[in-house]
C-alpha cells in the first residue's frame, strides 16, 4: 500500500508498518518509494497484535490504509481498527477483501461447491479467533457508520485471463487448498479439478475472476 500509495500524494511522508509478523516487516523495505514530489518515504515498523492496538494507535496520523487485510481479522479486531480511526480523526482505506464470490470460465459443476468449502474456510476459528471472511466489509462499514463517519465501498475485481497463468495457479492452489482444508473428503474432487483446470490454463482457455472490494471511511 505504500508502494502504491506514496507517489500519489503530496510529501514529505513518514510511514509506520504495522504487523504481528516480523519476517514480513522484514521484508518491507520501502528506500526505493518516493512521494508525490519525488522525494524519499521515511519509514519505521511496529510489531503488534491487532488485539493489543488501542484508540490512540492513529494519533498524529494523517491516514490509515491496509491491504487484503479485513477479511483475516476478527469483529473484535476490526472494531478497534474503527476505533482507533475514528479516534484519531483520521480517514481510512482498505483494500482488497474478498466477498466470496469467484467465477471461472469454463464453469464446472464443481465450482459453487469449491467456492463454499473456501468461504467456510475463510471465516473459520483459528485459535479461539473467528475471522470475518467475506462478511468484513459489511461488518467493518458498519463500524464506522455507527461512527457517523461517511462510506465509500468500491467493487474491485482481479479479471485474470491467459495473461496471467503463473498467478492465476497460484490462486489456485490456494483457493483449492483452503477449500480442502475446510472439508478433507473433498481430496479427491479437488485433485481431478486441478488437473483439468491446469490444462485448461496451459491453453489459455482459463479465466478467473475474483471479486473483491475495497472500503474508504472518513469522518464528517
Amino acid at each position: 500500500m505504500a508502494r502504491w500509495t506514496a507517489p500519489r500524494l503530496p510529501g514529505p511522508q513518514r510511514w509506520v508498518l504495522h504487523d504481528r509478523d516480523a519476517g514480513i516487516l522484514a521484508q518491507s523495505d520501502l528506500r526505493s518509494v518516493v512521494d508525490g514530489a519525488g522525494r524519499p518515504v521515511v519509514s519505521d515498523v511496529r510489531i503488534a497484535d491487532l488485539a493489543d492496538l488501542g484508540t490512540d494507535a492513529f494519533n498524529g496520523a494523517s491516514a490509515v490504509t491496509a491491504s487484503a487485510l479485513l477479511d483475516v481479522i476478527t469483529e473484535a479486531e476490526a472494531e478497534r481498527i474503527a476505533m482507533a480511526c475514528v479516534a484519531a480523526g483520521v480517514p481510512a482505506f482498505m483494500s482488497l477483501t474478498v466477498t466470496g464470490r469467484a467465477s471461472l470460465s469454463p464453469v464446472d459443476e464443481l465450482d459453487a461447491e469449491f467456492n463454499a468449502a473456501f468461504n467456510e474456510h475463510q471465516r473459520r476459528n483459528e485459535g479461539g479467533r473467528r475471522l470475518l471472511g467475506p462478511q468484513a466489509v459489511p461488518v467493518v462499514t458498519g463500524l464506522f457508520r455507527a461512527a457517523g463517519w461517511h462510506v465509500g465501498i468500491a467493487h474491485t475485481p482481479w479479471r485474470l485471463g491467459p495473461g496471467q497463468t503463473e498467478l492465476v495457479l497460484e490462486w489456485l492452489d490456494g483457493w483449492l487448498g483452503a477449500a480442502v482444508e475446510q472439508r478433507p473428503e473433498l481430496a479427491g474432487a479437488a485433485e481431478q479439478f486441478s488437473r483439468l483446470r491446469r490444462y485448461q490454463a496451459a491453453a489459455g482457455a482459463l479465466r478467473v475472476t475474483l471479486s473483491h472490494e475495497d472500503v474508504l471511511a472518513w469522518p464528517h
